[in-house]
């Protein structure tokens, strides 16, 4: 655990999943580290996970996609209309890119596949209650291209695609943060970026509020979009 999990108080979170057994093995797991997580609460579908997320006034909701009655979007949706502070972190099994762009795009902090080990989840929680976003690796280029291409951002193809730039805006971006960029464009978290590169995660994280001043945007997502359009990024 790092020092700054340590001196921190455990994140409050409120679990959304409609699988009973799934569910029951989300609140044993997270359950072994009060430490890091003070499991709130649990709802089965989406009307009662926003009922609970009302009465429990959670930090975080680990928020399966597809739920009966309300899906995972529009409760993410809700939610973040209503209390714009509390994280989303979206826990399911679904992988089209398409759908991670509508999370996202409500509001949602990340996206992991289901059946990821326990430490990824914490992990993930520690990463968007820091500000930052939490992508699967295997569909992280999918996504991205995907979420570029919604966006139309200028450059585009005849096709509907991101053409070639043939010009490369670098930002004023030193080396050492183009690398960081280009880490977090591929799904990996700060935690996992400072390991890479064998620098401290706070260190990252300044990097990171370096990055954001020099291409004028304040998000992960902003920035890692902006950097694939200005051909600084080639996933």
């Amino acid at each position: 655990m790092s020092s700054s999990q340590s001196q921190c108080a455990p994140v409050r979170v409120l679990i959304v999943e409609d699988s009973p057994a799934l569910l029951k093995n989300l609140e044993k797991s997270l359950s072994a580290h009060p430490e890091r997580v003070e499991l709130v609460g649990t709802a089965l579908d989406g009307e009662s996970g926003l009922a609970e997320a009302e009465r429990l006034s959670p930090e975080l909701l680990l928020l399966d996609l597809e739920l009966p009655g309300i899906d995972g979007i529009e409760v993410t949706r809700r939610l973040k209309a209503r209390h714009e502070a509390i994280d989303v972190l979206i826990l399911t099994s679904f992988d089209d890119e398409k759908k991670v762009y509508e999370a996202i795009q409500a509001g949602a902090s990340g996206y992991l596949v289901k059946r990821v080990r326990i430490e990824r989840i914490l992990d993930a929680i520690d990463e968007v209650r820091q500000g930052g976003i939490v992508l699967e690796p295997i569909i992280a280029r999918r996504f991205w291209t995907y979420f570029d291409s919604v966006r139309r951002m200028p450059p585009e193809s005849s096709q509907g695609g991101t053409a070639r730039v043939e010009h490369v805006e670098d930002f004023g971006l030193n080396k050492i943060e183009r690398e960081v960029l280009l880490f977090i464009a591929k799904g990996l978290t700060n935690s996992e970026v400072g390991e890479a590169m064998k620098i401290d995660c706070r260190r990252v994280r300044w990097l990171l509020s370096c990055i954001y001043k020099k291409m004028g945007v304040h998000t992960h997502v902003d920035a890692v979009v902006r950097g694939i359009q200005s051909g600084l990024i080639e996933l």
